[in-house]
């Protein structure tokens, strides 16, 4: 079955911040200068926000230049951020410590970045933005010449094995000038481009954090609304990077989460592990001891930073949002720059769309992110995060005390990164790790969190996690690292299992709990895994996260 096509000036993938801020800023420059200008976004979420996970402390500077009026708008930003604590855990004790200045939220909201992207959503169709959800972009089009022609959507109702089903669709052709690729961290189709285009060229590796996170009602006695909260320390060791977040919202909800660093060397440590243990400090315990666990979920974020930015035209396209990486680590916050990349490469597109002749790569871009406020504002911070990794905990802290107080982020140098795959160190040269079972009120198993994240993909499908070489899991992951799959992936994706025809084990992949946090893809360390889009739709289902 022949594929139909569909021709529009711009196609978006991906309804997250930057991709929607994109579409709304293109068809507001359309309005004010009375042009007729076609935008189309793609989501493979089920809905817009189904699959839109972050803290979320917004910073409301790049919405505030979208829609001045948010507030009468009713922008979902309804906590204004109230007093912050940052706390060094010990293993039974807590002791406060002063926030660092890009910590503080004076001004900021805390909200679900997925209820955001739910209202974006709206303003965007309202302005005659053309929004698809459940239809995920599989494949990258290309022109004669090389350049980006559009993106296809992937076939519904394939096989196991790739054959059409009795209820096969085959994919959507979406053809355009520009091609926004708005993934998020780790996009299929933006890794794919940054290859074929080499756009890391001039930069370094991207590295990555997963950040695990659980929303719970509690206790009003022990609620404060607004109360922003932020521990480093137990029970991650001295040489592994990461930290937790407590952020108090409305109606006696407190989202808990917690960050490790994809650096990380010990192949015994598991993320989610790390959550579930961190949860019973005695500090963190009080909090939901007579709460439930609402929602839970996971996904990587970008922590390269300024130097980790690729290069972000290509002929037919762009990178924008955390698909190029556009985070603030110290500030842990992400959706302010992500938004505003995506209000300047419309700006760009416009201008190139309205021009006598439309020019194949949109090469103001790059140049208007410099001549914005984040390109100084990564710039300032390049050297915090990997200073961490230069010199573990107490000299990353050190380190980072004498950056921001004595040079101000006006360091003479700048750190390099490496890739996250590559630090993982083997098994017999590690501790192991001993890990308590959950006690089912303030840890939990896999499982039933994933149940949580009402995560669901037909069974009949392919699997959408594939394997370049299928005896390198037990022959190099097992053999040499233990099995990481198995405590990395924070959704039981990954499971070692008795193989009885070969008196071994056997690698068990259960894409249907695949939560889509692309921990797999950035941590495996043969990188053998490659994450590839399932079909539209699929994936969790994220309620107010």
């Amino acid at each position: 079955m022949e594929r139909e096509s569909m021709e529009f000036d711009v196609v978006v993938v991906g309804a997250g911040v930057s991709g929607l801020s994109a579409a709304i800023k293109l068809m507001q420059l359309a309005q004010e200068q009375e042009k007729e200008i076609t935008v189309c976004v793609v989501e493979k979420g089920s809905e817009v926000g189904a699959h839109t996970l972050s803290g979320a402390v917004m910073e409301p500077r790049s919405i505030n230049e979208l829609f001045p009026d948010w507030k009468e708008r009713g922008a979902p930003l309804n906590v204004p951020a109230g007093e912050d604590q940052f706390m060094m855990l010990s293993e039974t004790g807590a002791k406060k410590l002063p926030t660092p200045p890009q910590m503080h939220n004076k001004g900021n909201y805390i909200v679900s970045l997925g209820n955001v992207c739910r209202w974006l959503g709206e303003q965007a169709e309202a302005l005659g933005v053309e929004v698809y959800p459940g239809f995920a972009a599989a494949e990258v089009l290309f022109n004669e010449d090389g350049s980006v022609k559009g993106i296809a959507t992937g076939d519904m109702g394939l096989q196991r094995d790739g054959t059409p089903g009795p209820n096969h669709e085959p994919g959507m052709e979406l053809h355009a000038k520009y091609t926004f690729f708005a993934e998020g961290c780790r996009g299929s189709l933006s890794e794919q481009l940054i290859k074929k285009f080499d756009l890391r060229k001039n930069s370094d590796p991207q590295t990555y954090g997963i950040g695990i996170k659980e929303l719970w009602e509690v206790d009003p006695e022990v609620h404060k609304e607004g109360l922003i909260q932020h521990t480093v320390g137990w029970p991650l060791d001295k040489d592994t990077y990461g930290g937790s977040f407590l952020y108090h919202l409305d109606n006696n909800q407190v989202v808990v989460g917690f960050v490790i660093g994809l650096d990380y060397e010990n192949p015994h440590l598991s993320p989610f592990d790390e959550f579930q243990r961190f949860k019973t400090h005695p500090e963190i315990r009080k909090i939901f001891e007579n709460g439930r666990r609402i929602s839970y979920g996971a996904r990587a974020l970008n922590e390269g930073g300024f130097q980790s930015i690729p290069d972000l035209v290509f002929p037919g396209g762009c990178l924008i949002g955390c698909s190029a990486g556009f985070m603030n680590v110290p500030k842990i916050k992400g959706s302010h720059t992500a938004m505003k990349t995506g209000m300047l490469a419309a700006e760009a597109a416009f201008e190139a769309l309205t021009a006598d002749e439309t020019p194949a790569q949109m090469d103001s871009y790059p140049q208007r992110l410099k001549d914005s406020w984040v390109y100084p504002e990564l710039h300032k911070v390049r050297n915090i995060r990997p200073s961490f990794a230069k010199w573990g905990f107490w000299g990353g802290m050190a380190y980072s005390a004498v950056d921001t107080y004595l040079f101000g982020g006006k360091a003479p140098w700048t750190f390099k990164n490496h890739a996250d795959h590559a630090c993982l160190k083997p098994a017999a040269e590690m501790p192991k790790i001993d890990y308590p079972k959950p006690d089912g009120k303030i840890s939990f198993d896999k499982l039933s969190s994933v149940f949580l994240s009402n995560t669901n993909h037909s069974e009949d499908q392919p699997i959408h996690l594939t394997l370049k070489d299928a005896s390198v899991p037990v022959n190099t992951n097992l053999a040499v690292y233990d099995g990481p799959e198995a405590r990395f992936c924070p959704a039981g994706v990954y499971e070692f299992v008795e193989d009885e025809d070969n008196g071994g084990k056997r690698l068990q992949i259960n894409a249907q709990n695949c939560v889509h946090c692309k921990t797999c893809d950035i941590k495996d360390p043969t990188q053998n895994i490659v994450w590839v889009v399932p079909e539209g739709g699929g994936g969790p289902n994220y309620p107010n996260m």
